[in-house]
């Protein structure tokens, strides 16, 4: 699978994308984690303009699309019921997301992630069981418990490359 910063050009398959994991997420016990239109069209098309937007590619097809930044994510700030593992700086995953017709998607991006920084952040929803299942068997460690901008919680994991090793 190969990555690349997203264009303008893929909004198309990247809409399609998120369209399908909503309803891979509702119809599997995780229907509010992104609800109805989540992430919105102006969203992403800001993280193609910010450069913070990839896609995922196998045989020429856009199979996934993820964010990645390095720098603060002020969702971070405060944590409760745990603590993050480092506090240097770190990498930021979100977004993360399947057109469901090839496997490693995840993976991949965990893994293109990882080796553009060595300490990572992500979150997810109580109930997005795929994904927390996907974080623990790639390394990354529970922390704890944060807020998202309009006040949902989210599970929060973090990798540290030298923690396992």
């Amino acid at each position: 699978m190969k990555i690349r910063k997203a264009e303008k050009k893929d909004l198309t398959d990247i809409l399609r994308i998120y369209d399908h994991a909503r309803k891979f997420m509702a119809q599997n016990g995780n229907p509010d984690q992104w609800a109805d239109k989540y992430p919105p069209r102006e969203r992403i098309i800001c993280d193609i303009e910010e450069q913070i937007s990839y896609v995922c590619t196998e045989d020429l097809q856009i199979r996934g699309v993820f964010v990645f930044f390095k720098g603060e994510d002020p969702t971070y700030q405060m944590i409760e019921k745990g603590s993050w593992h480092g506090k240097q700086p770190y990498g930021v995953i979100h977004r993360v997301a399947s057109d469901g017709t090839v496997r490693g998607v995840a993976e991949a991006c965990f893994t293109f992630c990882k080796n553009q920084i060595g300490y990572l952040r992500i979150d997810t929803h109580k109930d997005n069981i795929p994904m927390q299942k996907a974080l623990e068997k790639n390394e990354f460690g529970r922390c704890g418990i944060i807020y998202t901008d309009d006040g949902s919680q989210r599970i929060a994991y973090d990798w540290m490359g030298e923690r396992d090793k």
